[in-house]
């Protein structure tokens, strides 16, 4: 079997965009666009559980995610989780840039699992997080010189979020760890504090520290759902930055190693509707037309 039918079989963790903490292509965005971002998403959705793998090795990693590439790019052998979004990238005139550097930092996982600090985590989320807000943004047609840099500041602050949801589950299955040492050392914690099963105060520390500088991020791109031409996919980002922001704030007094930081899903549709329905009543003031 080919690497590129690999990526297809035994590695997909079966894990869909239903599952995702942020909503995905929700019904909020119009038909017409759900394909192409479901594409997106599935395509790195393959990758993400190629460098997540557990049995394989880096080097494995490696020739799997460049095979997923080549199937994308026409380099090599079609792959059926790249055709669908070769597809729509061709019939939208869409460059495959944005999934590509997301499998750049799949290659990283492969290769890394410590961050030395803030500046290199960033640096991982420039290519792990901010080509999915363009590539939508994209797909809608936004102007990048309006919108990348407010939503670049959104998914890097998505990115670390779940980071620190899921910091004990990483460091124990995949001994992965996105809380840069310069932070732990900074509050006295160490990395092996993330495998118990309560978070010691040192680590609480270190992740209200991360969490409000996140919070901090989340203010950059608060201008973001206003920016937007699209209607409906200013209401879907107005949505996730709210819960991102309540998330966000709970972790400063939560502890995710050992509590649920998530909120139940009606109190999570009610925040998100609440969120949505806010960006909709200032599109009339947004001194331009809205799509």
């Amino acid at each position: 079997m080919s690497a590129a039918l690999d990526t297809a079989t035994a590695t997909r963790s079966g894990k869909g965009h239903n599952d995702e903490n942020f909503p995905v292509a929700s019904h909020l965005i119009h038909p017409r666009h759900r394909p192409a971002i479901l594409a997106f998403y599935n395509y790195v959705r393959a990758g993400d559980d190629i460098a997540d793998h557990a049995d394989l090795s880096p080097e494995r990693k490696i020739a799997m995610l460049d095979a997923l590439a080549d199937a994308l790019t026409g380099a090599g052998p079609a792959d059926p989780e790249a055709a669908p979004l070769k597809r729509e990238l061709a019939a939208r005139g869409l460059p495959p840039l944005h999934a590509l550097e997301l499998l750049d930092a799949f290659r990283m996982d492969a290769r890394k699992n410590r961050y030395a600090d803030w500046d290199e985590l960033i640096h991982y989320c420039r290519y792990s997080a901010m080509p999915v807000g363009r590539f939508v943004l994209d797909v809608h047609g936004e102007d990048p010189a309006r919108v990348y840099k407010t939503s670049d500041a959104i998914c890097a602050a998505l990115q670390v979020l779940n980071h620190l949801q899921d910091c004990g589950k990483d460091f124990r299955t995949l001994d992965r760890v996105y809380i840069p040492e310069e932070t732990l050392r900074k509050h006295g914690a160490r990395v092996e504090m993330l495998g118990e099963a309560r978070a010691t105060p040192q680590l609480r520390a270190a992740i209200r520290d991360l969490a409000e500088r996140t919070l901090g991020l989340l203010e950059e791109g608060r201008p973001l759902p206003d920016r937007i031409d699209d209607t409906r996919l200013s209401m879907e980002i107005a949505a996730i930055h709210r819960l991102a922001v309540l998330l966000t704030r709970g972790l400063l007094t939560r502890d995710p190693l050992s509590e649920k930081v998530h909120h139940g899903k009606a109190a999570f549709a009610f925040i998100a509707l609440g969120a949505a329905a806010g960006a909709l009543a200032r599109r009339p003031f947004r001194g331009r037309a809205a799509a």
